[in-house]
């Protein structure tokens, strides 16, 4: 091969290399329009942006403010987690726990919710990292936020007596922002 083939393959690898480079530390954009009291401590930046799609399971439990009333009762979410492109990278489940398919995952506890702009949707939230495990993307985590909830509210018809212990699964969809420390 002559110096001159040589050179255009070796620069188009290259260009190959500095593309995939770039998409390997593609920055994730801030979020905006974010209420206050949704938004992480200065120190931290989004890591990962992924999609959540799923159900919010609920069931018919005695009330817990009326003892003599029956209410739809949050148990868990059951989602799969998709990245940019629709792939499915994880799974959100109770604790509420979301575990990358590296084998990361983190669980996190509310630390502040706001209605969202859509009154039929489950909540905005905030939540703080309690525990990671695992080394892949969600190792370092420290904040998450819950955002553009659609659908997921507890079933509208009333339980009743007869039937406690139903479980209703409500389809839902969320954009989850993962943060991890600034470096």
């Amino acid at each position: 091969m002559n110096r001159r083939a040589a050179c255009i393959r070796l620069g188009g690898f290259l260009s190959c290399i500095a593309i995939l480079a770039g998409c390997a530390t593609e920055k994730i954009a801030a979020v905006s329009g974010v209420p206050e009291t949704l938004r992480v401590p200065d120190n931290q930046v989004v890591s990962l942006a992924w999609h959540g799609a799923g159900v919010q399971i609920y069931e018919c439990q005695a009330s817990r403010d009326d003892p003599t009333g029956f209410a739809w009762i949050f148990k868990a979410p059951d989602a799969d987690l998709s990245d940019r492109a629709g792939k499915v990278v994880g799974r959100h489940t109770a604790g509420p726990t979301w575990e990358a398919n590296d084998g990361s995952k983190v669980i996190g506890e509310i630390v502040a919710r706001d209605s969202g702009p859509d009154a039929g949707a489950i909540p905005w939230l905030l939540l703080r990292a309690t525990s990671t495990a695992g080394r892949g993307v969600f190792s370092k985590t420290q904040s998450i936020q819950r955002l553009h909830t659609v659908g997921g509210k507890a079933p509208a018809t009333a339980c009743d007596a007869t039937q406690v212990g139903k479980r209703a699964r409500v389809p839902y969809a969320a954009d989850y922002y993962f943060y991890v420390a600034r470096s």
